[in-house]
C-alpha cells in the first residue's frame, strides 16, 4: 500500500521576505527620488526626510507602546510608505503638513487595522488624499522645476490642472495645450515629485519586474483601460477630451499604476481579480479627470478599488491545491 508522508511545515523555503521585497521597492524608487532632488533641490529633500523619518518613528512608537508588540520598522514597509507619500506631495509642502500626512498614513490607514498585511487602504495614498482634502492650498501649490537644485523655480499649473481650468473657462484643448510628449516622458513637468520623470519611474518598474517583486497584469490593465477609454472619448471630441498618450504620461498615472496599485496587501490575490481591479482604477481615474471637480483621479480611484478588493478576492479566488 502506498503511503503519503507529510512532514511538518514549511515544506518549501524561498529566500524571500517582507524585508527583501520592501528593500527592492526602495531601490526601484531611487531613480525617481534622485531626479526629484536634482530638479526641486533642498525643499524636496526636506519633504522626503520628514516623511520617511515620521513614518518610521510613528510605526515604532505605535507598535512598541500602543500595540505592545516587537518593532516592525526593520521590514522597510514604513520607509516605502514615507517615500511614496513624499513623491505624492508638492516640493513646497511645509514640514508640518508632511508630518500630519505621515500620522494619517501610518497611524490611521495602517496601524489602526493592525499593521502591515491587515490594512485595507494603501497608506501613502490615504495620507495624500487626506492632505488634499484638509489642506488644498498647500497640496495644489506647484513649482515648475527650472534647472539644477530648483534654481529659478516658478509657480505653475500641472498639465491636468491647465486642462481642467481652461475647459471650465470655455477654451478648447487646442487653445489650452502645447504638449511636448518627449519632455513629458523625460523630465521638467510641474506637479508632485512623483510626476517629474516618467522614465525614472518606468526604470524602477522594470527593476521590480526583473526581480519578480511584482507582476505586470495590474499595471498593464490600468494602462490598457486608460488608453482605450480615452481613445474613444478623444475620437468623439478631440477639443474636449485629452488623448491616450497625454493621459498615460500626466499626473500620478505612472507612479500610481506601477508602485501603489500593485501593493501586495491592498490588491487582489488572483490574476483575474487583479485585472478587474486595474480596469476599475483606469476607468474611475478617467471619469474623475474628464467629469470630476479634481483634475487628477488616480489616488481616489485606487482607494475606491482598495475597498472592492475583498469582494474581488471572493469572486476570483485562487484554486486551492489539489482542486481541478
Amino acid at each position: 500500500m502506498n503511503k503519503l508522508l507529510v512532514s511538518p511545515s514549511p515544506h518549501i523555503h524561498a529566500d524571500v521576505s517582507t524585508r527583501s521585497l520592501m528593500r527592492d521597492v526602495v531601490i526601484a524608487l531611487m531613480p525617481a527620488l534622485l531626479v526629484s532632488v536634482v530638479f526641486y533641490g533642498w525643499k524636496e529633500l526636506l519633504v522626503i526626510g520628514v516623511s520617511v523619518a515620521s513614518c518610521v518613528l510613528l510605526e515604532y512608537l505605535i507598535t512598541r507602546f500602543m500595540l505592545k508588540k516587537p518593532s516592525t520598522i526593520g521590514d522597510f514597509s514604513a520607509v516605502v510608505t514615507g517615500i511614496l507619500l513624499a513623491l505624492n506631495l508638492p516640493a513646497t509642502t511645509p514640514w508640518w503638513v508632511v508630518l500630519i500626512g505621515a500620522v494619517f498614513a501610518i497611524g490611521v490607514a495602517k496601524m489602526t487595522f493592525g499593521g502591515l498585511g491587515q490594512n485595507v487602504f494603501n497608506p501613502a495614498i490615504a495620507g495624500r488624499v487626506f492632505l488634499l482634502v484638509s489642506f488644498p492650498t498647500y497640496m495644489t501649490h506647484w513649482e515648475m522645476p527650472q534647472g539644477l537644485f530648483g534654481a529659478d523655480a516658478v509657480t505653475g499649473a500641472t498639465p491636468l490642472g491647465q486642462v481642467k481650468e481652461g475647459l471650465l473657462q470655455g477654451s478648447t484643448l487646442s487653445q489650452i495645450l502645447d504638449v511636448d510628449y518627449l519632455q513629458m516622458l523625460l523630465t521638467n513637468i510641474g506637479g508632485s515629485a512623483g510626476e517629474l520623470s516618467a522614465v525614472a519611474l518606468l526604470a524602477g518598474f522594470i527593476y521590480l519586474l526583473c526581480r519578480r517583486v511584482i507582476k505586470p497584469h495590474i499595471t498593464l490593465s490600468i494602462w490598457v483601460t486608460v488608453a482605450l477609454v480615452s481613445l474613444v472619448f478623444w475620437l468623439v471630441n478631440p477639443e474636449r477630451f485629452t488623448d491616450p498618450l497625454f493621459n498615460l504620461l500626466t499626473g500620478g498615472m505612472i507612479l500610481g499604476s506601477c508602485f501603489m496599485a500593485t501593493d501586495y496587501v491592498t490588491s487582489p490575490m488572483s490574476v483575474m481579480g487583479g485585472i478587474v481591479y486595474g480596469i476599475g482604477i483606469g476607468f474611475i481615474t478617467l471619469m474623475i479627470r474628464y467629469f470630476g471637480s479634481y483634475p487628477e483621479g488616480m489616488s481616489f480611484a485606487i482607494l475606491i478599488m482598495n475597498a472592492v478588493v475583498p469582494l474581488l478576492n471572493r469572486a476570483f479566488h485562487q484554486k486551492k491545491y489539489g482542486r481541478a
